[in-house]
């Protein structure tokens, strides 16, 4: 069966969505007129509502009658230049974050380079959306056991950072590889912590890092909302 060919509307949509969520265009910032969109696509002005109509729907841009179109695409980009859960991180301005565990643990999570059941540091985490409480990312760092972990289990993280923890003990990230996936569902379990439907599909992040000297410095396994995050690559 062939596939269905685009409109041309929607194919506007795309490409005003791909520039969207890339972070070309910002929250807050305002789109092309219709006359310029006009000229840009070669199309008729209701071929271009046509095709804002979709990103309306999608919630990505409000229309104003004689002002225009506002993105209202509240999302983050992530850079891979500097990987995909540092710069999530640097992007805390706009979550926030509940520690849901700082514990010792037994390695529970299926990592290529640490052993299940080796001792490990566990930090799990939620960043979620001040103004609704709605889980956007679950996160679950796993550092080999050290013996100066111990006080981290009663104090918690050097003023609320886990990178600020590891660089206080001298624990510095040369190297690593990150990967991505789909999470065709999310389990129940998860679905409750973040306050989403079980089920949903979500993007699946792993990342591990390494020092200079090829030790494991950390193994984080993050689900992020996929219609809030994207990737931006520079070539």
């Amino acid at each position: 069966m062939r596939p269905t060919a685009e409109s041309k509307s929607e194919t506007i949509a795309r490409v005003l969505e791909d520039e969207i969520r890339s972070g070309a265009v910002r929250e807050g910032d305002t789109l092309e007129s219709e006359n310029d969109l006009v000229v840009r696509f070669a199309v008729s002005r209701s071929t271009i509502r046509k095709g804002l109509q979709i990103l309306a729907t999608k919630g990505l841009i409000t229309t104003k009658v004689g002002i225009g179109s506002f993105v209202t695409f509240g999302g983050t980009v992530i850079d891979s230049k500097s990987g995909w859960s540092v710069a999530l991180s640097d992007s805390e301005a706009r979550l926030q974050t509940r520690i849901l565990r700082i514990a010792r643990v037994a390695m529970e999570i299926t990592c290529p380079y640490l052993p299940l059941g080796c001792d490990v540091l566990a930090v799990d985490r939620i960043r979620f959306h001040e103004a609704t409480g709605r889980g956007l990312t679950l996160e679950r760092s796993r550092m080999p056991w050290r013996a100066d972990f111990a006080d981290v289990l009663t104090a918690g993280l050097l003023d609320g950072s886990l990178s600020k923890t590891l660089e206080a003990r001298d624990i510095r990230s040369h190297s690593g590889e990150e990967w991505a996936r789909v999470l065709p569902a999310l389990p129940a379990v998860e679905a409750e912590l973040m306050g989403r439907t079980p089920g949903e599909p979500m993007l699946r992040l792993t990342r591990l890092t390494r020092t200079a000297a090829g030790a494991i410095v950390e193994y984080v396994e993050s689900d992020l909302d996929p219609v809030l995050f994207g990737l931006h690559m520079a070539f």
